[in-house]
């Protein structure tokens, strides 16, 4: 049996089989088709000031169309992204000029630039804390800036497990660091992937990380010490899932803890940037 993927059966299902299908992946399939047969082409189409094929817009209006058989509410993000974007479409597939300055990406006032140059150069690990209790507005101010981060295909496999350590004293043992007072779990749902199954792994690792990564930023421009973790052992991890009652799909990618700093560490020196380029013509 040939090991070959056939793409026309793993990313062009019938309507039948969407209806039929688990809503996270609907939803992860909706995200991943209106973005590799609208998104891209459309703005291509834009750019270069040409009509666009109305045969672009297709897969997208039979995913809409089965949004609404299945019931499912209009406020959902992919399908307010995937209106804009038909509306986009359809001015293109009538040759009208497609105005798009209100997202155009603009520099950074010179004080916003500092403020962004100070949370990625100031931020470091932070390894003692406060008895300061973090409240749950900042919390979810830096947990959505971790959905925020880029993520391939736009699958958004993030989710999270965010638990006190007052709640659960010693759960998190076997730390190399004294454990913050908050803890924050990447976890991925890999029920998402199943929207494309040719993904390497690495991808799938790298979207946890850039959701890491703006973890540590935000937690660090909200006022907060934070460090990024991995898992010291399967045990560990283990004993974290059964405590919440972990489903088999959620992997545990890697944690951050944070809190309020009780100390200010001297931010470790980087490399200069010559001495960082291997190439460059």
């Amino acid at each position: 049996m040939s090991d070959k993927i056939n793409f026309a059966a793993e990313f062009n299902k019938s309507k039948e089989e969407l209806l039929a299908m688990d809503e996270v992946e609907f939803r992860a399939r909706f995200r991943e088709r209106c973005h590799h047969t609208l998104e891209i082409q459309l703005y291509s189409a834009a750019y270069r000031g040409k009509s666009l094929n109305p045969k672009h817009t297709k897969t997208t209006e039979l995913f809409m169309e089965v949004w609404h058989e299945r019931g499912m509410p209009e406020t959902l993000p992919e399908y307010v992204f995937a209106s804009r974007l038909l509306s986009f479409a359809q001015k293109l597939v009538r040759g009208e000029t497609l105005d798009l300055s209100p997202y155009e990406v603009l520099p950074l006032s010179p004080s916003e630039l500092s403020g962004f140059e100070r949370t990625v150069y100031e931020r470091r690990s932070v390894r003692e804390w406060s008895a300061r209790k973090v409240p749950d507005d900042i919390i979810e101010k830096v947990l959505k800036a971790g959905l925020w981060a880029a993520h391939a295909c736009n699958l958004q496999s993030i989710r999270y497990l965010v638990m006190r350590e007052e709640h659960c004293p010693g759960l998190f043992r076997g730390s190399d660091i004294p454990g913050g007072p908050l803890h924050v779990v990447v976890l991925q749902d890999m029920r998402v992937y199943k929207a494309n199954p040719v993904m390497p792994e690495s991808n799938q690792l790298l979207d946890a990380g850039a959701a890491g990564q703006n973890l540590v930023l935000a937690a660090h421009a909200y006022g907060l010490g934070a460090c990024w973790l991995t898992f010291t052992s399967e045990e560990m991890k283990q004993r974290i899932r059964d405590y919440v009652t972990l489903p088999e799909y959620m992997r545990m990618t890697t944690y951050v803890d944070m809190g309020y700093p009780d100390q200010s560490p001297y931010p470790p020196q980087r490399i200069s940037v010559d001495e960082a380029v291997y190439y460059w013509k």
